[in-house]
């Protein structure tokens, strides 16, 4: 907004801010320190700058004063310029709004008032709650509350523990983790950030620590929140249990060590609540490789024993001699058994994306999960059993790979092991014929590649220079416009197998009497009841699937993406296989997803081939957004079945 000055904009906020009311040049002239004569030079300006952008208009009346007659998206247009313009920036998406605001609450400990936040975001309120809502329901989680006191404003409370829990995981709040990070630490200095970060990877050094790159960036983190709670006189409380029991072991005299190099640096005395508090992160911390020898839970070989085992009978293939999946599993379950142990949260970016990508499999491990929770009195969470599912993806893979058929391939991914990760499944699950052999960083390129002639293309997230092999440079996420790209760097490949279904065998499996259209919304528990009591009264499950059907979904909401859910028990309430349909006449609220599309699956362990096929389907469906829409706008059950014939 270069034709006008600073006093012309705080005018012109001003009247986006109460646009239903008229204003006296008075209160301008009050607010903005100057006489009434500067006000209606200034509003001239001002006009003319608004009738040149927009359609609004400035009304001047006698006696009432200036009111400015605009509609909301040209208001909207308006706040973000000058917010543009004052913060020297030339956009701010919702979600970084959303994580400043959440941030700076966590950080005060004192009230702040709706009307504080909305001036430095250059927003009125009524947008400004909206933020707050998402903020008040992201919390309770860690069991913290948004308190509204009347007078003074807002403010968080719950424990300082369960506060920086809440700061550590802030980058759930938004899509963009590595903006999170970095928005973090520039609330630091950088010669503060390198000198943590040094000494971070020298206790990993001394002591032959192999901490993912997730790991360790949590840890530095969690290393800077700390110095700054504690400047800030918030200390944390350790309970004298959690006191005694962390005292004993090594892993508290190596952070005691390098948080005392920290403190001449950065003037603070680290009490020995502290020092436990970050010697819990470390021990459930993940690690690379297993040559770290630390402490193993006395849980670990019970538990990894009942995965494997349940997991290869319920997918009909034999884990058991894999020794890669027994010593990855070792090492992520031995970390997950220490998490739970110590109470420590764990965060996973990839959750929606592998429950989408691998339904089937990501079902299987939670049926499991649920027995070994219940068998070892556990609460191992739907984050972990998306982990665990690649895992066990990544040894089907080496099942029925062929190296003959498949081109050899390498990633060079410049984020973390989480990031490379998902990168990988998406390209195995869209690109089969292709074989991952390895995910590297690009400094490691040129030796890899000298080691290992057979590589015959490289897929990458940063450019590469003179390099002889074709390669492709794609984002972390293989954004959707980018599979077409990737496909015809392909030219190899043949489509996708799920591309060419021609007919769905679902419609085997069900009858009209089990197909339920335009449901009204309800809770999506009322709805789980209603189509296994259906399946109860024809015979096919027991009384007792639909208590454990809403019991499974506690534990994970089924959804699959694209609308669609796919609730379900444990098998052996089964007695003959079937499945119930419903379609709601409103998206219904299914977890983090709306849902349209219900499918309740009740599949016999022995009908393994009738499972694969429905999932293939399933899948399939989830692709084809106009089919999906045919689907939830039928209303009579023939026609709906005759769809499924095709």
């Amino acid at each position: 907004m270069k034709f006008m000055n600073e006093r012309q904009k705080d005018i012109l906020y001003l009247l986006l801010s109460e646009p239903d009311d008229y204003l006296l040049v008075q209160d301008f002239a009050d607010k903005v320190r100057c006489s009434e004569k500067t006000i209606r030079n200034d509003l001239k300006v001002i006009e003319d700058y608004i009738t040149e952008h927009s359609d609004a208009e400035l009304i001047r009346k006698p006696g009432l004063g200036v009111y400015l007659n605009i509609e909301e998206h040209e208001k909207m247009f308006f706040l973000q310029q000058l917010y543009s313009e004052h913060h020297q920036i030339t956009d701010e998406t919702d979600e970084k709004r959303v994580l400043q605001i959440a941030y700076h609450l966590l950080m005060n400990d004192k009230p702040v008032t709706a009307k504080e936040i909305a001036e430095k975001h250059y927003l009125n309120k009524a947008a400004i709650k909206k933020d707050l809502t998402q903020i008040e329901e992201w919390l309770k989680q860690y069991q913290l509350t948004l308190v509204s006191k009347q007078r003074l404003g807002l403010m968080i409370t719950g424990s300082e523990k369960n506060k920086r829990k809440a700061l550590a995981r802030i980058a759930d709040l938004i899509d963009n983790r590595e903006f999170a990070s970095q928005f973090i630490k520039k609330k630091f200095l950088s010669h503060e950030i390198e000198f943590v970060k040094n000494e971070l990877q020298s206790l990993q050094k001394r002591h032959s620590l192999y901490f993912t790159d997730e790991t360790f960036e949590n840890l530095l983190l969690h290393t800077l929140l700390m110095i700054r709670r504690m400047k800030m006189k918030q200390p944390i409380s350790i309970s004298e249990k959690e006191m005694t029991l962390v005292r004993e072991k090594k892993e508290f005299q190596w952070t005691t060590a390098y948080l005392k190099r920290l403190e001449q640096v950065f003037s603070v005395l680290f009490p020995e609540e502290e020092i436990v508090y970050l010697t819990l992160h470390i021990l459930g911390g993940k690690v690379r490789y297993p040559l770290w020898q630390g402490e193993e839970n006395p849980l670990l070989v019970e538990v990894l024993n009942h995965l494997i085992d349940r997991v290869s009978k319920l997918k009909m293939l034999d884990f058991s001699d894999d020794q890669m999946l027994r010593n990855g599993l070792t090492i992520h379950l031995n970390t997950t058994l220490n998490r739970l142990h110590y109470d420590l949260s764990v965060s996973n970016p990839m959750l929606q994306d592998i429950k989408k990508m691998y339904p089937y499999l990501f079902n299987i491990v939670i049926d499991v999960l649920a027995d070994i929770n219940q068998s070892f009195a556990l609460t191992i969470p739907e984050e972990e059993a998306a982990y665990l599912t690649l895992h066990f993806q990544a040894a089907i893979e080496r099942l029925n790979q062929n190296s003959e058929t498949q081109k050899k391939v390498i990633i060079v991914c410049h984020m973390g092991i989480g990031m490379s990760q998902l990168l990988r499944t998406k390209i195995e699950r869209k690109f089969p014929q292709m074989l991952v052999i390895d995910c590297i960083a690009k400094a490691d390129l040129a030796e890899y590649l000298g080691k290992h002639k057979d590589v015959e293309s490289v897929i990458s997230t940063v450019s590469l220079e003179k390099l002889k092999i074709p390669h492709i440079v794609v984002s972390p996420l293989l954004e959707a416009g980018e599979e077409k790209k990737l496909k015809e760097f392909i030219t190899h490949l043949d489509e996708a197998p799920e591309k060419k279904q021609k007919k769905f065998t679902m419609i085997n499996n069900t009858t009209p009497f089990l197909v339920f259209l335009q449901e009204e919304p309800q809770h999506r528990y009322k709805l789980i009841e209603k189509l296994a009591l259906a399946l109860y009264e024809k015979g096919y499950v027991e009384k007792d699937y639909a208590a454990h059907a809403v019991q499974r979904e506690k534990m994970s909401a089924t959804t699959i993406g694209s609308g669609i859910a796919i609730p379900h028990a444990n098998a052996k309430f089964i007695k003959q296989s079937a499945i119930a349909i419903a379609t709601l006449k409103e998206p219904l609220d299914w977890g983090t997803e709306k849902v349209s599309l219900v499918f309740m699956l009740a599949v016999k362990h022995e009908d393994q081939q009738m499972t694969r096929q429905l999932f293939h389907e399933l899948s399939f469906i989830s692709e084809q957004p106009a089919f999906i829409q045919k689907l939830t706008k039928e209303t009579d059950v023939i026609k709906f079945l005759s769809y499924l014939e095709y």
